[in-house]
């Protein structure tokens, strides 16, 4: 039976979790193997080495608002975020749980992994954005930090495009009330 070598990247997000957890428990290459071959494939990406060794990842990220350019090297199992604080190098963020677009950035080339990336739909993320904090390099990869009131605009704005929201005093002093 032939084996398709697997890579961090191609695992599903509950196959990852297993993955972190053989890795940091360090109880032998025996779990990790196990965590690999349950996992499901979705997306191709640099394979995982029988020695448990974890690829890693050129990393470069054009800051635009501060005209900065960061390389570093990021490990795929790693979010991109964590490891660039690791290393002593201030990228934007807020929530760091993939629910803002503070740390949003367009993907120029490379590609990112980033399954819990919730404050970007599905539509943007194909159409390049990604989110460090939530994001794992799967290649060697170049990204440019994006204005986050244009993401937030391009994630949320058709919801908001009705027109501007009248202020309601009487709410408000309603809602101040209850305080």
């Amino acid at each position: 039976m032939a084996t398709t070598p697997l890579s961090l990247c191609n695992l599903s997000p509950a196959a990852h979790l297993r993955w972190k957890d053989a890795s940091a428990s360090r109880t032998g290459l025996k779990i990790v193997k196990a965590s690999l071959r349950e996992a499901e494939v979705f997306e191709p990406g640099p394979t995982v080495s029988t020695s448990g060794v974890v690829p890693t990842h050129r990393v470069t990220v054009h800051y635009r608002q501060r005209g900065v350019t960061h390389e570093f090297v990021v490990p795929e199992d790693q979010y991109i975020l964590h490891t660039a604080e690791s290393q002593d190098i201030t990228l934007p963020f807020a929530c760091r749980h993939g629910c803002c677009t503070s740390c949003a950035v367009r993907i120029k080339s490379g590609q990112i992994r980033q399954p819990e990336a919730l404050g970007i739909s599905a539509e943007l993320k194909e159409k390049g954005y990604a989110l460090l904090c939530v994001g794992f390099a799967c290649s060697d990869v170049e990204v440019e930090t994006q204005d986050e009131d244009e993401v937030y605009w391009l994630q949320f704005g058709r919801y908001f495009a009705r027109g501007p929201i009248e202020r309601d005093d009487y709410a408000l002093e309603l809602a101040l009330a209850d305080e």
